[in-house]
């Protein structure tokens, strides 16, 4: 006798989660995990290109970010995320303990997607309804104080979570984020035209079919994108597909031609104008120069 029970079952469906495929194409991984406890006086230093999070367990902590100037001191139980790799350091003055993950994630892909994020990501662990946090935070300050097997990569899922979870409230709790494609990612209308895009840049996607997947019209949809993207479709469109190509020119041997063709150029020649326009140089020289990935 079958139980119909089974049949209330309602399949996951993350097939408008854009969130998730731009966190994907930027491999996002955990790496380490650090904790600090120090005397008084302190002050901890890390570089340009560092994607940490810290969590502090006892406080104050004064979080320094360069070009940010002094914000607000981190107490018991905040959390900050620094997506954007910007130089930083983590000082007190009587004594104080904090957790430092570190993060990867593909520089080429990564960079101009996660440029714009503030360079410091403040979640205050007091705030109402963030039980999350300190949840997630003893898990990983338990990994942390005795591993065992399957530490590590608990630890660096966790971390994943941590990054994920600072991004959806920072979006949440900010009255004005700034334009980008987590803005659009997490809104229900555009979701589903990012990851559209997202997931297959090489398609000759046009406004009318994007605002279609948006259940928008035309001018709607190209008015909602501009406010919450910060560019036209076509730009973002055209900085995705580039973007990519970076990272194939970067990881594979592939011929630039071939490279091109992958992310939706129909020549050699227009793939080859186009990335030079963005980046400054032909992909030739680019990736045999090894450039670095711009930030934007």
């Amino acid at each position: 006798m079958t139980d119909q029970r089974a049949d209330r079952s309602t399949p996951f469906d993350a097939s408008g989660d854009a969130l998730s495929d731009v966190l994907e194409l930027i491999r996002l991984r955990g790496d380490d995990l650090a904790v600090v406890r120090s005397g008084d006086r302190f002050e901890a230093r890390h570089h340009t290109g560092e994607r940490m999070l810290h969590i502090v367990e006892q406080g104050p902590v004064q979080l320094d970010v360069e070009g940010e100037g002094e914000l607000p001191r981190l107490e018991r139980g905040d959390l900050v995320l620094l997506a954007t790799g910007a130089t930083h350091r983590m000082r007190v003055p009587d004594g104080g303990a904090w957790m430092s993950g570190r993060f990867l994630v593909e520089e080429n892909t990564a960079a101009p997607l996660l440029a714009v994020l503030p360079p410091a990501v403040v979640i205050r662990g007091s705030d109402e309804g963030l039980e999350w946090l300190p949840l997630t935070a003893g898990v990983l300050a338990a990994e942390s104080a005795e591993p065992t097997a399957g530490s590590r990569a608990m630890v660096s899922r966790l971390l994943d979570l941590l990054f994920i979870l600072a991004l959806r409230t920072w979006a949440e709790l900010d009255d004005a984020p700034h334009p980008g494609w987590l803005t659009a990612a997490l809104d229900r209308q555009l979701g589903p035209a990012l990851t559209a895009m997202h997931r297959h840049p090489e398609r000759p996607w046009t406004v009318e079919a994007l605002a279609a997947r948006a259940s928008l019209s035309r001018a709607a949809f190209a008015a909602r994108f501009v406010r919450l993207v910060g560019e036209p479709p076509a730009r973002h469109l055209a900085r995705l597909r580039l973007a990519r190509a970076a990272d194939l020119l970067a990881t594979t041997s592939d011929p630039v031609g071939a490279v091109g063709r992958t992310v939706g150029f129909t020549s050699e020649a227009a793939f080859s104008r186009a990335f030079a326009r963005e980046h400054g140089t032909p992909p030739r020289e680019w990736r045999a120069a090894g450039t670095p990935f711009p930030s934007v």
